[in-house]
């Protein structure tokens, strides 16, 4: 099969259909690897990557992404029976993990560089940079829940925990648009809780943030009083501080701890979360004047939401079931 510069052995059924299911796989591996385009097979729409010869260095070995990467033979069952498992992982591990395909029949270089013998082989490469101790086979199940399940444990066995980080501008609060869920703090003022008391709640943050690392969550905090438009969306304050609620801003929904703000009682509020038992609540929001930003540690800070987030309908949901 000749395709661009390239020729590879054709490996398919001595058939006119295998021929001709040869030829429109090495026309559409073609397409993609000119056009970056990613591929699971049937679907336009798959999270699956289409990895080849050429990219699969730039894409794979030169990123710091933790990598899924099937080798498979189009000809196979096996693998046409794993595709849409395949295909079903990648989505449930976008942003987390990276999952990608690649053709061992047409990209041979790769296939024998990593020892393919039978197919499918699937082979999961570490975060960070890339070495032949990085690269792992994965030898367990063949279902879309046992895919992210490994790859979940994987991803929390190498990810750093996430940073608790103060609103102190727009930039800062970005993260909550960023990732799956934010979790907003907000901690008493300085006059109501000195440095040593404010130290400690952030360390609680940072343990339960450790915990639930590997769901890739955002965690931010302000001061009570500093982000007044922040508390009056999440209706934060009401019941004193310190306060929290968790954003989930793709599914438009926030839910507010109403529980002790302690180790225990935040872990069981993520928890609940986590199974989708927590409840949402509406949510408010008005414009504010921006006031000019201050670096940490001033006691000052912006006033207000990032417009961008402020005119998002993400602040006037529904009550409804988290989940």
């Amino acid at each position: 099969v000749f395709s661009g510069s390239k020729h590879t052995p054709y490996q398919g059924q001595r058939t006119a259909e295998g021929f001709v299911d040869a030829g429109i796989k090495a026309a559409k591996e073609k397409a993609y690897e000119n056009l970056g385009k990613k591929s699971g097979g049937s679907s336009d729409k798959s999270d699956v990557i289409t990895l080849t010869d050429s990219n699969f260095k730039e894409l794979v070995l030169d990123s710091e992404d933790l990598w899924l990467v099937e080798f498979y033979a189009p000809w196979c069952g096996h693998c046409k029976n794993l595709e849409p498992h395949w295909a079903k992982a990648a989505t449930e591990l976008k942003g987390k993990v990276k999952v990608g395909a690649l053709d061992a029949t047409v990209h041979q270089a790769m296939a024998s560089r990593y020892q393919v013998q039978g197919y499918p082989t699937i082979k999961l490469f570490n975060a960070g940079k890339k070495t032949s101790d990085s690269v792992e086979d994965y030898n367990g199940g063949r279902t879309s829940s046992d895919i992210v399940a490994y790859a979940l444990e994987k991803l929390a066995e190498n990810i750093a925990p996430p940073e608790i980080i103060q609103v102190v501008n727009e930039e800062t609060l970005k993260v909550c648009s960023e990732k799956p869920l934010c979790v907003v703090s907000i901690l008493p003022h300085i006059l109501d809780c000195n440095a040593a008391c404010r130290n400690d709640y952030i360390s609680i943050l940072a343990r339960l943030g450790d915990k639930y690392k590997n769901k890739m969550w955002g965690w931010v905090w302000t001061e009570a009083g500093a982000q007044p438009a922040l508390e009056e969306a999440l209706e934060l304050g009401g019941f004193g501080y310190p306060a929290m609620a968790v954003v989930n801003a793709k599914k438009l929904k926030f839910s507010t701890l109403r529980g002790s703000f302690s180790e225990t009682g935040i872990n069981e509020f993520l928890r609940d979360l986590s199974f989708g038992r927590g409840q949402t609540a509406p949510g408010k929001v008005r414009k504010c004047q921006r006031s000019v930003p201050q670096s940490p540690g001033t006691g000052r800070t912006v006033n207000c939401l990032p417009k961008r987030i402020l005119t998002s309908p993400m602040w006037t949901w529904r009550r409804t079931n988290y989940k």
